[in-house]
């Protein structure tokens, strides 16, 4: 048997890590699917870069083959990956909403439960 106190830290762990990946979350998660990271070296490239769609992934077809893009003018980069690289994105994508989901019901139990034991007076009278 789980003790309580033993879930809540495993809850806050997780939290922390979710909170601390929010910054670039979406940069990382294309990392992690094997996406590669191409820096804007030239003016024209730079240029081209600034004319991408922001927080979004296009498919664009390059030499008969279809590659996924993600620009960042932020970090002055773009991210391509392939088919299956794109695929696994969107698992670890929805993965990451999960987690995400659950951490945000876990807190709004959290939050109840605390305000259940305040409405005791806490464990004043034990």
């Amino acid at each position: 048997m789980k003790s309580p106190l033993r879930i809540l830290s495993v809850i806050a762990l997780i939290a922390l890590g979710v909170g601390c990946a929010n910054t670039g979350q979406t940069e990382n998660l294309l990392s992690a699917a094997g996406f590669r990271t191409f820096i804007a070296a030239t003016p024209e490239q730079q240029q081209h870069l600034q004319t991408l769609p922001k927080d979004r992934i296009t498919a664009v077809s390059k030499n008969g083959n279809v590659y996924y893009v993600f620009a960042d003018p932020a970090h002055n980069q773009i991210y391509v990956g392939n088919q299956l690289q794109y695929q696994r994105y969107q698992r670890l994508r929805l993965v990451n909403n999960l987690v995400q989901a659950r951490l945000e019901t876990a807190e709004m139990n959290n939050a109840t439960v605390a305000a259940g034991w305040r409405a005791w007076g806490g464990w004043g009278y034990w």
